[in-house]
């Protein structure tokens, strides 16, 4: 059976993007069956409609003193600093599936991409985000780029009078939270790694991680000729190059990864083939031939050569439990001069990581207009704790008393890039009581962090959630925190199904009228929303035929 939904009220259509008004091109059923087809959808007993509104535009805090035993439960803040985010709204963007560019290099699903892009426009939505696979791009071999797809991608988008985050992904799909298809590091550089196992991040055990290069390799010609910081240099350039006409306009930021899943951190928490699970504490990623020699160096360079041997050999297993650990536990390892030689050392590394890559970014993209930003993970989990051993895994140096996010902030803010983190739709209510959870607690400390840094602050939700509590959440979260953006995850077929969508549409509404508006009502016969809903006897346009 076939669907026909009529309607007098256009869609979206051509968009100019100065004014955000709308031509009558393109109907509602156009759109809806689109977005139906491409996602397989099966058509719904109820009729809904959709009617399009214009939607309105667009902290500094004393840094708590080290030393002090804190559970991070800092005081509010005062408005963030960075654009004023909080007073006029706050823009919402919303990630693109993750196989929207296919192992091919094609733009996939096209049809159903330009309707669910007229979608998010006609909702209020200020734009996208999708990941530049350095897989996909640099597949063919070393200075061998493929634009193509993003290139379409970049003008439908256009197009659609909408925006681009564009994420410079140097990491592997596959094998964490959400990863629904695979996308490896290019070709030519796992023949690298074949040659030369310990350019990727190691173990205490041995096993080797392809996610990410290590970045104790970032200055060493391990990539044929070519050091990481210069490959990922050379590709940002290039796509610089291509791209240079859409950079300030359509595309409005460019996010640099800088570890797995695209964020700065170590790869401590692995779920490929069950190597870790929720909520286990994680491993230090330290064991490959490159980062030993640079803590055997640090060693020596302390007064302590035999602190450089290797790393903690009390720090556990990927699923243990801090107190089940001597380095973790209360009064662990953590808390020796040689615990904290060995945390300074490790999350050092990972700053310098992060500030080398970032100024790669902030010199190839300087002058364009584009905003930089990077990601930072939420890890929640047993933040309760004093030792805070999931965080110390990743890279964060943040204990019960000191604060691990300050230093990142301040590197951030150095280069100009936006602090982009995890976890805003999460309360501490919903986790479970054994993991020692505090997702509340967590964003708070950094919006404290990049408050004081000087730094801007977004965000995005860890998991999909479609319920009102979550985007209720969210909203909250981004007054107190001052956003300048918001990235949603993900856009799917299940954003799109009836009281999802209504849902959303809200929340879109809500942050960009700085809060104001919870959501929308079950009806709406003044028509003064985009609205999603069941069609009522007293309502009766749009019609709804059937045809068999």
């Amino acid at each position: 059976m076939a669907l026909t939904l009529r309607s007098s009220i256009s869609f979206i259509g051509r968009v100019d993007s100065n004014s955000h008004k709308t031509s009558d091109d393109l109907p509602v059923s156009m759109t809806i069956l689109s977005i139906a087809e491409g996602y397989n959808y099966k058509a719904a007993s109820s009729c809904r409609r959709l009617r399009a509104v214009n939607s309105s535009r667009r902290e500094v805090v004393q840094q708590r003193e080290e030393g002090h035993e804190l559970l991070h439960s800092l005081p509010a803040a005062a408005p963030h600093g960075g654009g004023g985010a909080a007073a006029s709204g706050v823009p919402v963007y919303v990630m693109l599936p993750l196989d929207t560019v296919s192992p091919e290099g094609r733009l996939q699903r096209t049809r159903a991409l330009a309707a669910s892009l007229a979608a998010l426009r006609s909702a209020g939505a200020e734009g996208v985000m999708v990941d530049v696979w350095w897989g996909l791009v640099e597949r063919a071999g070393p200075g061998q780029y493929d634009w193509g797809a993003y290139e379409e991608l970049v003008r439908m988008v256009d197009r659609h009078g909408l925006k681009l985050q564009m994420v410079m992904s140097f990491h592997q799909c596959g094998g964490n939270v959400g990863d629904n298809c695979r996308i490896p590091l290019p070709p030519w550089v796992h023949e690298e790694i074949s040659r030369n196992p310990d350019i990727v991040y190691t173990d205490r055990s041995g096993r080797r991680n392809p996610e990410y290069i290590s970045l104790a390799c970032d200055t060493l010609p391990v990539l044929r000729g070519r050091t990481p910081v210069q490959v990922y240099s050379d590709y940002m350039r290039s796509f610089r190059d291509r791209f240079g006409g859409f950079l300030g306009g359509v595309i409005a930021e460019i996010q640099v990864g800088m570890g797995p899943c695209g964020e700065l951190r170590y790869p401590s928490y692995p779920e490929t083939n069950g190597t870790w699970r929720f909520p286990g504490i994680g491993e230090f990623q330290c064991y490959d031939k490159y980062m030993k020699a640079s803590l055997r160096a640090a060693g020596i360079a302390a007064g302590h050569e035999e602190w450089g041997h290797e790393g903690p050999h009390d720090a556990g297993h990927y699923n243990q439990f801090p107190e089940d650990t001597g380095f973790f536990r209360r009064e662990g390892t953590w808390t020796s001069d040689y615990g904290r030689f060995f945390l300074e050392w490790y999350s050092g590394q990972l700053l310098e990581h992060g500030d080398r890559v970032l100024a790669a970014a902030e010199a190839v993209f300087l002058g364009t207009g584009t905003k930089l930003s990077a990601k930072v993970a939420g890890i929640h989990w047993h933040y309760r704790t004093r030792s805070h051993a999931a965080e110390l895994t990743a890279g964060y140096y943040n204990t019960r008393n000191r604060d691990g996010y300050l230093p990142i902030a301040r590197m951030m803010a150095k280069r100009g890039a936006v602090l982009n983190f995890t976890c805003m739709e999460m309360k501490d209510e919903q986790q479970p009581g054994h993991a020692g959870c505090s997702p509340e607690l967590l964003v708070q400390q950094v919006k404290q962090a990049t408050a004081a840094a000087g730094a801007e602050l977004a965000g995005e939700n860890a998991l999909e959630r479609y319920d009102e509590a979550a985007y209720a959440q969210v909203v909250a979260t981004s007054k107190a925190a001052g956003l300048t953006a918001f990235t949603y995850l993900r856009l799917n077929k299940n954003l799109f199904e009836g009281e999802n969508w209504r849902h959303f549409v809200g929340f879109v509404k809500s942050m960009r009228e700085g809060g104001r508006n919870k959501g929308l009502p079950k009806s709406d016969t003044t028509r003064s929303e985009l609205y999603v809903g069941f069609i009522t006897s007293a309502n009766k346009k749009p019609e709804l035929e059937a045809a068999s």
